[in-house]
């Protein structure tokens, strides 16, 4: 084995030991919330030690943030898959925000943040601190308004208008998904409309 070989398997195996990580976090959360949830735990769960957690993450919040983009970018795929499918930039809105919100309830771990007492402590990953979500969520939408209307000003304010519904439909339900996403639609129409006409 030359040198390169044994750094591209040690690199291997640190993905993987991450995602193995992030994997029983993923399983935890909604069981304790971030409140109850112990690295040591996680480390038990993978058949590390804790400070091999502490090692690769640095801190709980860490590993929580982590676990948190890890699962946006799932939603990302599925939201990506939706706005490609869709005739047009405004049946794409729809269907993106039908799947985002059908597809919270369907999500462990963003249910359980959304609707139990346990682990109710993870919302502000979704509220006060989810400046990470909001902002990998808005460039997602913004690329794909760039595609698809190039010639759109204020691409980035209807972009994070768009993300913006979404997540607030999504943390305070009020409305079937269809009738959120109609919403959502409607918002963006007018903000497409009066930022290409001028």
């Amino acid at each position: 084995m030359n040198v390169s070989q044994v750094t591209s398997f040690a690199q291997r195996a640190r993905a993987s030991l991450r995602e193995e990580l992030l994997d029983a976090a993923t399983e935890l959360l909604p069981e304790r919330g971030y409140a109850r949830l112990r690295m040591a735990d996680v480390a038990a769960r993978v058949g590390v030690s804790r400070q091999t957690v502490y090692n690769e993450f640095g801190s709980k919040a860490a590993l929580v943030q982590a676990v948190a983009l890890r699962t946006l970018a799932e939603f990302t795929e599925g939201i990506q898959q939706r706005l490609n499918a869709a005739p047009d930039v405004l049946s794409g809105v729809h269907a993106a925000t039908v799947y985002t919100i059908e597809h919270a309830k369907e999500n462990r771990l963003v249910a359980a943040a959304l609707g139990t007492d346990v682990a109710e402590d993870l919302l502000p990953l979704l509220t006060t601190r989810g400046e990470p979500i909001l902002r990998a969520a808005t460039e997602v939408s913004m690329a794909y308004l760039r595609d698809r209307l190039p010639e759109l000003r204020d691409t980035e304010f209807v972009a994070e208008t768009m993300t913006r519904l979404t997540m607030s439909y999504l943390v305070l339900p009020g409305h079937s998904a269809e009738e959120a996403a109609d919403g959502v639609r409607a918002v963006i129409a007018s903000l497409i409309e009066s930022s290409t006409t001028k």
